[in-house]
């Protein structure tokens, strides 16, 4: 890819990002309760959805989509349900966090509306994985913000 402006290249790290989300998503059922197979199951069609609609807004717009690695690395052993909910909710926040970075870079308005839709589904995830975990408050007041 050569000089990709600020709006593409915050799509080619969301896309980056919603790659590493649907691996993960990987991990979260092999390990998650069973009870939550549903969720899992909708969470991780949610990030393959996104994308997909990732990977065609960046087509339109003459970039292409770099594809998925061979693999990736999670940020700390999942090896029980707990850990699963805590992957789960960490890719949630590295998703809003760069949505949230498309934002700030948008020049178009269908592509700012596509990343506060994905900001939000995201920060509602997020949320529902805290609430899971038992975090509460389960929401933060700034969805995407870098800790």
């Amino acid at each position: 890819m050569t000089d990709l402006g600020p709006e593409q290249q915050a799509l080619v790290d969301a896309l980056a990002a919603e790659h590493a989300a649907v691996f993960a998503y990987g991990v979260v059922a092999a390990f998650s309760n069973p009870t939550r197979d549903p969720l899992v199951a909708q969470y991780a069609a949610d990030h393959r959805a996104r994308r997909d609609a990732t990977i065609d807004a960046l087509t339109a717009a003459d970039v292409d989509a770099p594809p998925a690695a061979a693999g990736y690395t999670v940020p700390f052993p999942v090896t029980d349900a707990v850990a699963a909910a805590r992957l789960a909710q960490q890719v949630e926040e590295d998703t809003a966090v760069a949505w949230r970075s498309v934002i700030e870079r948008a020049r178009s308005a269908p592509t700012r509306e596509a990343a506060v839709v994905a900001l939000t589904d995201a920060a509602r995830r997020a949320a529902s994985w805290r609430a899971i975990l038992g975090i509460f408050p389960s929401t933060v007041a700034f969805p995407g913000t870098p800790a």
